[in-house]
């Protein structure tokens, strides 16, 4: 089956802008590629066709970046999604481990620096009816848009229209992010910004991380069930959420495999919406992040409970967007994309863990199916990051790691999931 792409639009278009933030600008280099499978076939006509209907109540996705002498603008011009059907030989079992490494040819990634000043799609998708039957969505967007909680409430409203369900409320559209920011966040926070700005030696030292990703990493694929996970939870104290515990043993086994015995940092990104008091499916990237510097020598149970107590007094310890607004501020506009932002620092090992758990993707529908997989795929292997969904069908949970090469061997051997998967039952696969 050839390739066949198609423009989808909403087909009415207002021409509303929205006047992005900077927070919006440090992402505007980078598009974020996941995937939904499901077990049987998706129809590409009804499918495209409630995509159109979804834009015209989440317009930003169908629309076009601008820049201009104030900045980044985001016009809702309806100038449409490229929307690409394709077949594949393969069956599901065949494809589910490739997702991860570059995508499997089942996204189509978004050349996010040219969006900036080229009129290019903010988001792309692509429908592959697989070999025995079943369907992978994959999905592209540009990251100035908006976060995964932003991608989720169109997905909400794709499916909505889809399969003919109650469509989900939707937040007023921002049109001055800024102007949202400043009345949001408190006049004093934590006091450490959430980038830096790297001497010359270190800036040529990330540029080689980066050029050199794809062939000095490796993406691991950890699995949690649910019943040990809850062992983790009853082992490490009350209080210790599913997050907290995986977050702590991963990066706990890590240090262990990786003979790395000094202190190590763990970033976790966090949705501000609920600790700002702002509405759930507001759109923008309003992101935040847990900094924590673990010593040699604390367990996991010890980091699991720091975890969650920096989680309980988020807004005083570790808010930080007002901090690295004035950091990006001081900087100026010239060396905006010299920052760089604690959560990458592998001279340090410093680890990120970003949760895409509880998004309520497996909870939606296309044409009536549940997708049996949702998560991350094929974006740039920068080391020491990594993403945590729910694992298939919904149940346990799935940790998508990017390591260096030799430590990502040590985690997929025998001692790997020894010191990984203490809690697991043997007999569970």
């Amino acid at each position: 089956m050839a390739d066949l792409t198609r423009t989808v639009q909403a087909g009415r278009a207002d021409g509303t802008i929205v006047r992005l933030a900077l927070p919006d600008l440090m992402l505007a280099d980078l598009a974020v590629s996941v995937v939904l499978c499901f077990p049987r076939a998706l129809e590409p006509e009804p499918v495209a066709a409630a995509l159109a209907r979804a834009l015209a109540r989440v317009p930003l996705f169908g629309g076009r970046l601008r820049s201009t002498a104030e900045g980044l603008e985001l016009v809702c011009s309806d100038a449409g999604v490229p929307f690409t059907t394709a077949g594949s030989p393969d069956s599901l079992a065949e494809v589910l481990p490739r997702l991860p490494r570059g995508g499997g040819g089942y996204t189509d990634p978004l050349p996010a620096t040219a969006a900036r000043t080229e009129d290019l799609p903010l988001l792309s998708v692509r429908l592959t009816r697989l070999a025995d039957g079943a369907s992978v969505l994959g999905c592209s967007w540009h990251h100035a848009v908006g976060d995964i909680a932003s991608f989720t409430v169109l997905l909400r409203a794709w499916s909505a229209e889809l399969d003919g369900t109650e469509p989900p409320e939707l937040a007023p559209l921002v049109l001055d992010r800024t102007a949202l920011l400043e009345a949001a966040l408190p006049a004093e926070d934590s006091g450490r910004p959430g980038f830096r700005l790297p001497d010359p030696a270190e800036a040529a030292l990330l540029a080689r991380e980066v050029a050199q990703a794809p062939l000095a990493n490796r993406t691991v694929q950890l699995h949690f069930t649910d019943a040990e996970v809850a062992r983790l939870r009853a082992d490490f104290g009350p209080g210790v959420s599913a997050n907290d515990a995986i977050c702590a043993q991963v990066l706990s086994a890590i240090r262990e495999l990786d003979g790395h015995g000094q202190a190590q940092r763990l970033v976790v990104p966090v949705n501000l919406r609920r600790f700002l008091g702002l509405e759930p499916q507001l759109l923008g990237n309003l992101l935040g992040e847990i900094c924590l510097d673990s010593p040699a020598g604390q367990t996991p149970a010890e980091l699991a409970a720091e975890l969650r107590a920096a989680v309980g007094d988020f807004t005083r310890s570790q808010l930080s967007l007002r901090s690295s607004l004035r950091f990006l501020a001081e900087a100026g506009p010239e060396r905006l994309r010299e920052c760089v932002p604690l959560g990458f620092d592998p001279a340090r090992r410093t680890f990120t863990l970003s949760s895409w758990c509880r998004s309520g993707v497996h909870q939606l529908t296309f044409l009536g199916q549940h997708p049996s997989f949702f998560g991350p795929a094929g974006n740039l292997p920068l080391p020491w990051v990594s993403w945590l969904v729910e694992g298939e069908g919904g149940h346990g949970y799935l940790l998508t790691a990017v390591l260096p090469a030799r430590l990502a061997g040590r985690l997929r051997s025998a001692a790997g999931r020894a010191a990984l998967h203490p809690h697991r039952d043997p007999a569970a696969h």
